[in-house]
């Protein structure tokens, strides 16, 4: 598949291309998927999306397989664990938000779900986006100023509106692969 062929974003790097051939914009159902990916969204706040990816399994072991019902239980024991660990980015305010949204992500799968919850805002169908361009692509959307207002009040940090997006994007809530890649057909 040639360059042309795929989003630009992804460049050549060959995780980063095998990341959005297979993963982004496949739509999630799961809740603790989606709730794993928005906390790495949150962890990529302020870095590249590659620098998360490279790191990611390093996160998955050091966060317990993201099983919030564990990560819920945390205390400064685990955040000076996670504060010493070179395998993830260490940063004490992202590491205390995920302590903090596994317990909102666990009050709302209580409740609703979290998929159900997050899925309800595109009444359980994706949106499909037909952008010809990356420039075309927005950051934020007021969809995305909506759903993380709702998270922010349900307690979740580190998920403002345009990380908020990014997450939708990755996780298929949102079809934003470029109408000239190969993805976005198929994920239609």
């Amino acid at each position: 598949m040639s360059d042309a062929g795929r989003c630009t974003w992804c460049g050549t790097d060959p995780l980063y291309v095998a990341y959005h051939d297979t993963e982004w914009g496949v739509p999630e159902r799961d809740g603790r998927a989606l709730w794993e990916k928005l906390v790495l969204d949150g962890f990529q706040a302020g870095l590249s999306w590659i620098t998360i990816l490279r790191k990611r399994e390093a996160f998955r072991a050091a966060f317990a397989g993201f099983h919030p019902e564990v990560i819920a239980r945390w205390g400064e024991d685990d955040i000076a664990r996670l504060l010493a660990d070179p395998g993830i980015v260490r940063h004490r305010g992202k590491i205390e938000a995920t302590i903090g949204n596994a317990r909102a992500y666990l009050a709302i799968e209580e409740k609703s779900g979290f998929a159900p919850f997050i899925w309800r805002y595109v009444d359980d169908v994706p949106l499909q986006n037909t952008w010809a361009d990356q420039a075309s692509v927005p950051a934020q959307t007021a969809l995305s100023q909506a759903l993380s207002k709702d998270l922010g009040r349900a307690g979740f940090r580190f998920c403002g509106p345009t990380i908020t997006y990014a997450w939708m994007q990755a996780t298929g809530i949102v079809n934003d692969h470029l109408t000239s890649c190969h993805r976005h057909a198929v994920l239609r």
